[in-house]
């Protein structure tokens, strides 16, 4: 193995990850300037006519403008500034607010104030969670995917023209299918690799796990439009692991801050845009490694007999019912 070129390929990912931070800044731009130089000129002059305007962004009235910095300034707004900050402001200014009335109503040293208290503050977390933070995050969940979607496609056009996508409807189902399970059970998988009994080594291979699916997630968009199937995109991740390894350690390292769900999804939602826009400006580094590290094998295998018990069992079901 050649450990300066993985190495290399590792300092490189971890590099790639941020450029989407850098090119956020003259995305949107680039993309509407091109979309207006393919108008007529008739057509470009009308629309800058009509507007008053000689900026070249502006005058996609009639056309569709990229919105690429909105939809991310979106995510931010959704998921920081209303789904994080309701939690913050509940677990840290209404809780403690709340409590130090209770206490000084019922007296801080008195027995009874601390056992009522101990009652009420998981009861107030409970009716919060189960009112306001578990739809707001099924909300946002599908919310966000649109967005992604919106910033990938637009990402990708900018980067490598129009997607190609796979040509038959049911393989695209299939694989859409296949994937979201093959990400489940990942996903599962770096939980359980985290509970092994040997001092850091389960935390470091949870990480890795993590920074893989990470660069999964960003990549995968780009990948789709290029219309690669499931198994080549995993191929590709295991066949070239240190450069996705350090690709997906800053957002690993950025979701790990914090040991709630919510929170780790809300800081996920927040810092995956630039991602995506960083995975479709990527050229990975390949062919340093002589080694696959083949850590999808198992999930593909327990994905495709899960998959195909239950397309067996489908069948059997509609016969059973005539």
């Amino acid at each position: 193995m050649d450990l300066k070129g993985c190495a290399q390929a590792f300092l490189r990912g971890l590099f790639d990850s941020i450029r989407g931070t850098i090119t956020i800044a003259y995305l949107d731009k680039e993309l509407n300037n091109r979309k207006l130089s393919r108008l007529s000129p008739t057509k470009a002059q009308t629309s800058k006519a009509s507007t008053g305007d000689s900026t070249p962004i502006r005058g996609l009235r009639a056309h569709e403008e990229s919105k690429v910095l909105t939809r991310i300034i979106q995510c931010c707004a959704l998921n920081g500034g209303v789904f994080l900050l309701s939690i913050i402001l509940f677990q840290y200014g209404f809780l403690p607010g709340f409590g130090f009335v209770v206490k000084l109503i019922l007296g801080s040293e008195s027995s009874m104030g601390k056992f009522i208290w101990n009652w009420m503050e998981p009861v107030l977390t409970c009716i919060f969670q189960t009112l306001w933070v578990v739809p707001l995050f099924l909300l946002s969940k599908v919310v966000n995917s649109l967005w992604f979607q919106d910033i990938a496609d637009s990402a990708y056009r900018y980067s490598r023209g129009r997607p190609q996508f796979m040509q038959s409807i049911s393989m695209l189902l299939a694989d859409s299918i296949f994937s979201i399970a093959v990400q489940t059970l990942f996903l599962f998988q770096a939980l359980l690799v985290n509970y092994i009994p040997i001092y850091m080594l389960g935390t470091i291979l949870s990480t890795v796990h993590m920074c893989l699916l990470y660069s999964l997630y960003a990549f995968e968009y780009k990948w789709f439009n290029m219309g690669w199937e499931l198994h080549k995109r995993l191929t590709y991740i295991e066949t070239n692991w240190p450069y996705f390894i350090g690709f997906g350690l800053p957002l690993a390292i950025l979701t790990n801050l914090s040991e709630s769900w919510f929170i780790s999804g809300c800081i996920f939602a927040i810092a995956f845009p630039l991602f995506i826009i960083s995975g479709n400006q990527a050229s990975p580094m390949t062919g340093v490694c002589d080694y696959p590290l083949h850590l999808f094998s198992p999930v593909i295998t327990l994905s495709n007999a899960l998959l195909t018990k239950t397309l067996r069992q489908a069948p059997n079901a509609g016969n059973a019912r005539r």
